[in-house]
């Protein structure tokens, strides 16, 4: 079992940033791909960044640009710093682990932008 905590939201206006962090609870992160989902009132949980270790990441067109994912595998956490944050940008953030034998979820970090 991996325990994903996560932290870092709140309430920010249009233009500023936030950096969100997810701490996993396993002996190493070091070869599992981690990311961010979010997950926005009423929609779906949509893919926001993912990064292996040693990899290129991959980002939402939505957030290319504004947002960058980063890992420290000497602390097992992944982070997510928020740049250029607009309304849309509103939603619940959760990170995930992908393990060998499936994947774990945080138990979400929320982000507020207003206009």
């Amino acid at each position: 079992q991996v325990r994903l905590v996560e932290s870092g939201g709140g309430l920010v206006q249009t233009g500023g940033s936030l950096n969100l962090s997810c701490a996993a609870s396993a002996s190493s992160i070091r070869g599992n791909v981690m990311g961010w989902y979010r997950q926005a009132p009423g929609k779906q949980r949509d893919l926001v960044a993912e990064i292996r270790s040693g990899g290129d990441p991959n980002y939402a067109d939505s957030v290319k640009g504004r947002f960058t994912i980063s890992r420290d595998n000497a602390k097992n956490t992944v982070y997510l710093q928020l740049n250029s944050l607009k309304p849309e940008d509103t939603a619940v953030y959760y990170c995930y682990i992908d393990m060998i034998y499936g994947r774990y979820w945080g138990q979400g970090t929320r982000v507020t932008v207003s206009s």
